[in-house]
């Protein structure tokens, strides 16, 4: 029988081969274009936030079309926020009218999702929030996270949060029963005292896995992205989840349980600082940054789910299109690099960039332009069976130059054919050298 560190490993294998997925946090919250929190920023009550369910109507909703986007830049799976915290749901859910099947679109949105994934051959993720502003039962006066925090009418109120936790639990198992196979389950988000068994974790999870069982899952059930919780200790909970989702920050090193095995995790990140749709932030990364940063993951053992947020007509803007577009034209030639790779055996992180590993290849991620041929520190020459540009397949030499015979320990490989010559990188954005070893 598989111990619980073993089902987790052979319940991500897929996810740990995929590396590269798509997040889309897409609600009522594209309307007012100010983030998917601002109903709790600007203390909107109920009656406030309705406007944005009376106005929603996304005509251009097409997920064919984010299917198609996600495919062409590589990534393998995507996950869409079926409900946020807000309440609303892009799903026809029996337990609640706040509900896009309600609005003048009269769709079930995430029904059109998951089937617009599988015709592209894509896993189907969705994220739920357990939290949910929306409900008259959620805590509000003295949490910090509702739009109701602190206001006096909400001070002596009495709420029934098992009815809550009822409503919660049966909204999901809506999810897992109603839309096929679900590849990944993605709760949000523990935090205080909101966390673990105040949702009732055990009873969720094991109500998940009935219906799920290969379902991979987050660890957010006991944690926000800021903590690791009990999976990375000896003896993990139910509810630990099957991988470590730190938010917007790249942890130093691969992740590792008490054991010093590995431990799979996923970066989730924005192209801007929004999650939601906001037009006015044009702060957005480079596509040379996100791409370095998805090597980066690879190279520690991690995945990353890069987030677009459509606007309220169903389109994903043109400054996210203009990435997704880049990344296209990096995976075209390099997805080999990433998709079922990891961490480099043995060898340690090279000046010039990292290293990405699958079997017996080796791939060289070369960001920073040498001066001479590139330095491939701890990589012994008699290793080297052979070694090409993997855009290309031309052939890249081991440098015999005399300049590297002061450091006849180091082996050197040479981009051009005089060895002592520097040469622009093929690739500005990164260049990737594939190296095959002997076995």
């Amino acid at each position: 029988m598989l111990n619980s560190y073993e089902k987790i490993m052979e319940r991500t294998k897929w996810f740990r081969q995929d590396r590269f997925g798509l997040f889309i946090h897409w609600g009522l919250y594209a309307i007012p274009g100010r983030g998917e929190w601002v109903k709790t920023y600007e203390k909107m009550t109920n009656e406030e936030y309705n406007q944005y369910f009376e106005a929603f109507n996304p005509t251009e909703y097409d997920p064919k079309k984010w299917a198609k986007a996600a495919k062409k830049a590589g990534m393998k799976y995507v996950v869409l926020t079926a409900k946020h915290h807000d309440g609303f749901c892009l799903f026809d859910s029996q337990y609640t009218d706040f509900k896009s099947t309600n609005t003048a679109i009269k769709r079930d949105l995430v029904a059109e999702y998951v089937e617009a994934l599988r015709e592209e051959e894509l896993k189907v993720g969705l994220y739920f929030s357990l939290i949910d502003w929306h409900h008259p039962d959620y805590p509000k006066y003295n949490d910090w996270h509702h739009p109701m925090r602190g206001v006096a009418t909400y001070q002596n109120e009495t709420i029934d949060f098992d009815n809550y936790l009822d409503f919660m639990h049966k909204q999901v198992e809506e999810l897992v029963t109603n839309y096929g196979k679900l590849d990944i389950l993605w709760f949000d988000f523990s935090y205080d005292e909101m966390t673990g068994e105040k949702w009732q974790a055990e009873k969720l999870m094991a109500m998940v896995r009935k219906h799920q069982p290969d379902v991979v899952i987050d660890n957010r059930l006991e944690t926000s992205g800021e903590a690791f919780g009990s999976i990375v200790s000896a003896q993990p909970s139910n509810y630990s989840g099957d991988f470590f989702s730190p938010e917007q920050l790249l942890p130093p090193e691969g992740i590792k349980n008490q054991a010093g095995q590995p431990i799979p995790w996923e970066l989730c990140i924005t192209m801007n600082n929004n999650w939601g749709y906001n037009p006015m932030d044009k702060d957005y990364k480079s596509s040379k940054t996100l791409i370095r940063k998805l090597v980066e993951c690879v190279s520690k053992n991690g995945n990353m789910l890069l987030n677009i947020g459509p606007d309220a007509k169903g389109r994903i803007n043109q400054e996210s299109f203009a990435i997704l577009n880049d990344f296209e034209q990096w995976m075209n030639d390099h997805d080999e690099s990433i998709t079922g790779c990891g961490k480099a055996n043995d060898l340690p992180k090279p000046e010039w960039g990292y290293y990405t590993q699958n079997a017996n290849i080796l791939y060289a991620h070369v960001f920073e332009q040498p001066i001479g041929p590139l330095a491939m520190v701890g990589l012994k020459k008699d290793k080297i069976k052979r070694a090409s540009l993997l855009s290309d397949g031309s052939e890249i030499k081991i440098s015999n130059s005399w300049t590297t015979k002061a450091f006849d320990d180091v082996t050197y490989l040479e981009f051009g054919g005089v060895s002592h010559y520097t040469y622009p990188l093929p690739n500005a954005i990164d260049t990737v050298i594939k190296i095959e070893l002997f076995d």
